[in-house]
């Protein structure tokens, strides 16, 4: 029988069962990697939660970040890099910028026992380290016309990979040598962008090899880098990212806001466009801020080292359950799929469990057709005059609209195992319908959409 253990938690806002640590550790730095995504700002923003704990942070990205939220917070320091640059050009940046790194005279910790035959063993050694990197740096290359979202597999191994190759390499040449690399991959892992998979999905489920993964490259490239050596990783995946940020790529929840705001402005209901069986299908969320409250657990938990984690909500959310919801936000009226509905009907690629049918996902229309309407963007540009809005999401329609088509008339579930990280102490969870309303409230904020309606709200 296990001994017993005690866990305090914390809630913060809508998120609740966040861990606590130690008031000892503090005086850390990070460097986060792809700072403006929708990922890499939310990690920005827990970090500089806990000046204390993190006395500085490092937020690189290509782009300038935008001003008025965590990157403002005096222990963030934002650094001009292109991971696509060679290795040499972004270690430059970093000794020039001043990414501080210290030296410790310490014993090295021995890992295992090939560690302990093969390095090192019982001696002591000089160790430059600067603590901790969390990496979300992303690339999705347009598919070729007419493929689908993620057919062009190859070029996304190419150009991820080449991302996280260049950085691993610039901290060798800055001589910076972190205690843990947290690297952000998600649930392409399973395969499940492929086709149905076995449900619920573990960590330890084996890869999907159908076709080129840039996932498992990047895994490959972390631990061959760090590989007899004192630094240890984390992977962390979470499912379809809930965040607002400027750039909507890759965004399930902007279309959706898009689509409602339009449907309220044209009077018109909110006609949900897959079958019943994409309304029922439990689909795992993953609310940004939380990934990140997983991420800093997983780097400051001795036991999490070498260790990948599932990241998700943690709660039951289908698209049927939250449909009423989102249709009440905006006064709209709303109806479930109906069964006789002439529906158009696209095969998976694959069956990536290996048992069992492809996929079948049915529709009547999609966001991409529906935002290609001219009465669609004309009602947009009459709400950007009456709002003020600061971007058009109608000049690139497939990019931005086709993911949320994935999410929404994908018939097969994606459920995750949290139990991993539960067993080390995790216990972090959301309600999904309570953090989509957080994230419209900051679309309204950043000028992406028009304000929500005061009635029906969640709190």
């Amino acid at each position: 029988m296990a001994p017993s253990q005690t866990h305090t938690v914390q809630s913060r806002g809508i998120y609740h069962g966040l861990p606590t640590f130690s008031p000892s550790v503090r005086n850390l730095k990070a460097i986060v990697a792809g700072a403006n995504g929708i990922s890499g700002k939310h990690m920005v923003r827990a970090l500089s939660q806990a000046p204390e704990r993190w006395s500085k942070i490092f937020a690189l990205s290509r782009r300038p970040p935008l001003h008025g939220g965590a990157e403002d917070a005096r222990n963030v320091k934002h650094l001009a890099v292109d991971f696509l640059s060679e290795p040499e050009e972004i270690a430059r940046v970093l000794r020039e910028e001043g990414v501080e790194a210290y030296v410790s005279h310490q014993k090295t910790q021995r890992r295992s026992d090939v560690w302990r035959r093969m390095h090192w063993a019982n001696s002591v050694v000089d160790r430059v380290s600067s603590d901790y990197v969390f990496f979300f740096s992303y690339v999705q290359p347009a598919p070729k016309a007419g493929q689908a979202l993620w057919t062009n597999a190859e070029e996304m191994c190419e150009i991820n990979g080449r991302l996280l190759r260049n950085t691993l390499q610039a901290l060798r040449l800055a001589s910076i040598t972190p205690r843990r690399f947290i690297l952000q991959t998600g649930q392409k892992h399973y395969g499940s962008h492929l086709g149905p998979v076995s449900q619920p999905e573990f960590e330890s489920d084996p890869r999907v090899t159908i076709e080129p993964n840039f996932y498992y490259v990047q895994e490959d490239l972390l631990f061959a880098h760090y590989a007899n050596t004192p630094t240890q990783w984390n992977i962390i995946r979470p499912s379809f990212i809930l965040g607002a940020v400027k750039d909507a790529a890759m965004n399930s929840l902007y279309p959706l806001a898009i689509y409602a705001t339009v449907q309220m402005h044209m009077r018109q209901p909110l006609k949900f466009p897959g079958d019943l069986a994409a309304w029922d299908k439990g689909q795992v969320q993953s609310t940004a801020m939380l990934n990140s409250y997983l991420s800093e657990w997983a780097a400051l938990t001795e036991e999490a080292g070498d260790q990948a984690f599932n990241a998700g909500d943690d709660f039951p959310f289908t698209w049927g359950r939250f449909w009423p919801v989102l249709a009440g936000w905006y006064g709209l009226g709303w109806a479930p799929p109906e069964e006789r509905a002439e529906y158009r009907s696209v095969e998976s690629s694959h069956a990536p469990r290996g048992y069992g049918p492809k996929g079948i996902t049915r529709y009547t229309f999609t966001l991409v057709e529906w935002a290609n309407q001219p009465t669609v963007q004309n009602a947009w540009a009459e709400m950007t005059k009456e709002h003020g809005l600061a971007q058009t999401p109608f000049n690139d329609i497939e990019r931005i609209f086709s993911f949320t088509d994935f999410s929404l008339l994908m018939s097969w579930p994606y459920a995750y195992s949290m139990d991993k990280a539960k067993k080390l102490g995790w216990f972090g969870y959301v309600n999904t319908f309570e953090a989509i309303q957080e994230v419209f409230e900051e679309f309204e904020k950043l000028k992406m959409t028009p304000p929500l309606r005061k009635v029906g709200l969640l709190r």
